[in-house]
């Protein structure tokens, strides 16, 4: 099964959501703690934890059931959209996963409760080895958060449909080898991020001259287009696809699952690779919130990184785990997230309201065709 990308579909529901801007209602007040409020690190009832499916290793969550003696409620979501939807419709959770830019909306909107990074005894090997993560764009001083994975966006290919001889480049998915077998990610800002790429823009551009370019761009790639589809690790797989946009975590994965992963390539384009980020957060209004903070802590525990890393397939910015992550990823050396990737400012960062409006635009015209 894919991990990150296993429900990954639901990219449309950002129409809309975006457009309003912070996309927030405000949290019920009688749930909701001060977001300043100290967390005493301690069980306080069972972990009501809000992921993409399958996105932690299920031998890792029995083990801090057993050490906690407290059960782990599941629930998941398919995309950064619906997990604020969630959110706004009072549900309540413990622990979420925003991606960097929504949890910069979350914490812009006083939703998240901040994180003494202090009570936490294996915080120091995220921030003692990794700079970037102790004070990054989207969190100040990552007082909400603490990371959880990394990644980069490339492209994913079959050797044995389309040969090895690519050029490292965007281009590479207009290849005529692939014709009517190429995948895009459906996810609009991945999708126009590849495009301003291709073209020498900012990735995150809302000059609507650009974002014409991109859409002319992308609807000359319509006759190598099989669909949108998220789930780049089974189309691999399963020969829908001959090249998808991909990312790398996604990738790695697959990597354990083929039987012949000789058949497979995976390459950043050289015009530069998006890079994010998925990180740990506690709502405002979680009902357990020391609970939470011990799941941070026990995840961030060398053996249980080492157990996740080898069961999604992506890399967790935890000092000592760098190793673990390169034996998986020996085939596809570029899903490697290297603290130079992290420093490129190819991260989607939050717009205007009027440029989300019309990147959303965009986007529609491109699911067009």
């Amino acid at each position: 099964m894919s991990r990150r990308s296993l429900l990954r579909t639901g990219a449309a529901a950002a129409l809309g959501l975006t457009a309003a801007g912070c996309g927030f209602t405000t949290a019920d007040p009688v749930a909701s703690k001060s977001p300043d409020e100290p967390i005493k690190v301690r069980p306080d009832g069972d972990l009501v934890y809000f992921n993409w499916a399958d996105f932690v290793d299920p031998a890792v969550f029995a083990g801090f059931e057993k050490e906690y003696g407290v059960k782990v409620i599941q629930s998941n979501f398919d995309s950064m959209e619906g997990m604020v939807a969630k959110l706004n419709a009072g549900n309540r959770y413990d622990i979420i996963f925003p991606t960097a830019k929504w949890a910069q909306r979350l914490a812009a909107g006083n939703r998240l409760r901040k994180i003494d990074h202090t009570r936490l005894r294996h915080a120091e090997s995220v921030f003692g080895r990794y700079d970037y993560f102790a004070d990054p764009w989207y969190d100040k001083d990552s007082a909400h958060t603490v990371p959880f994975t990394m990644y980069k966006t490339g492209i994913g290919w079959r050797k044995d449909k389309i040969g090895d001889d690519l050029t490292g480049s965007w281009d590479d998915l207009w290849n005529n080898r692939a014709r009517g077998k190429v995948f895009v990610l459906d996810d609009r800002d991945e999708v126009l991020g590849m495009a301003a790429l291709k073209l020498g823009l900012d990735i995150a551009t809302e000059n609507e001259n650009d974002l014409a370019r991109i859409t002319d761009t992308l609807h000359s790639l319509r006759p190598r287009l099989r669909g949108f589809s998220s789930d780049s690790y089974n189309n691999l797989l399963n020969g829908n696809a001959a090249m998808t946009q991909a990312w790398s975590g996604d990738m790695a994965a697959m990597l354990g699952q083929a039987k012949d992963p000789s058949v497979f390539g995976f390459e950043t384009a050289k015009e530069g690779a998006p890079v994010n980020s998925d990180c740990y957060a506690i709502p405002v209004n979680a009902p357990h919130p020391g609970t939470a903070m011990l799941f941070i802590d026990y995840m961030l525990r060398p053996e249980n990184v080492k157990k996740n890393i080898e069961y999604i397939g992506y890399p967790m910015p935890v000092g000592g785990s760098e190793d673990t992550y390169a034996a998986i990823v020996e085939p596809f050396p570029e899903c490697l997230v290297q603290a130079t990737d992290l420093k490129d400012d190819l991260y989607f960062r939050n717009g205007t309201s009027k440029g989300e409006q019309a990147r959303d635009t965009a986007w529609t015209h491109v699911k067009a065709g």
